[in-house]
């Protein structure tokens, strides 16, 4: 039996509109009945369930999108499929896990601004050398300085 978006959106712990919005950007599919109403299959909780843990790991909806195209049409997709899917995502995660140590670890000193002020700064930047390098927290891990996610409500993490 489909599912109305009301129920998707409930179920899922997203309001209507990120439905729609995901469609919008191929995550996800529906089927209308004659009054226009959006149908969506069970499956698409899974889906739903799928695009937040990618999210949460840092992939852009693009890289989801390309994700959840290798799934097989047709059928709901196994556990085999979600493992293949989320086989690469080890190294992206031990590189994040590393990154927040390494973050947490600093905080009580730096966390890698570049502000020039403090005196005791564990990752100086005297003369703004880390500003030849480009914009940001360049002594920050490159793992930590990825750009999250953006939602149609201009919130990052596409929550």
């Amino acid at each position: 039996m489909d599912l109305t978006i009301g129920e998707v959106a409930a179920r899922a712990g997203v309001a209507p509109s990120a439905l729609r919005w995901y469609e919008q950007r191929g995550l996800i599919t529906a089927t209308r009945t004659p009054g226009g109403a959006r149908r969506y299959p069970r499956s698409v909780l899974r889906r739903l369930a799928f695009v937040r843990a990618a999210q949460n790991v840092g992939l852009s909806l693009a890289e989801i999108r390309s994700a959840l195209a290798t799934l097989p049409e047709g059928r709901t997709p196994t556990a085999g499929d979600w493992a293949r899917l989320s086989a690469g995502w080890r190294a992206r995660l031990d590189e994040q896990i590393a990154a927040l140590t390494q973050l947490r670890d600093g905080l009580s000193s730096c966390i890698g601004c570049g502000c020039l002020s403090l005196d005791r700064c564990a990752m100086s930047n005297p003369g703004d050398v880390a500003g030849t390098f480009g914009p940001g927290p360049r002594w920050l891990s490159p793992a930590l300085r990825r750009v999250p996610p953006v939602s149609n409500s201009g919130r990052a993490g596409g929550r």
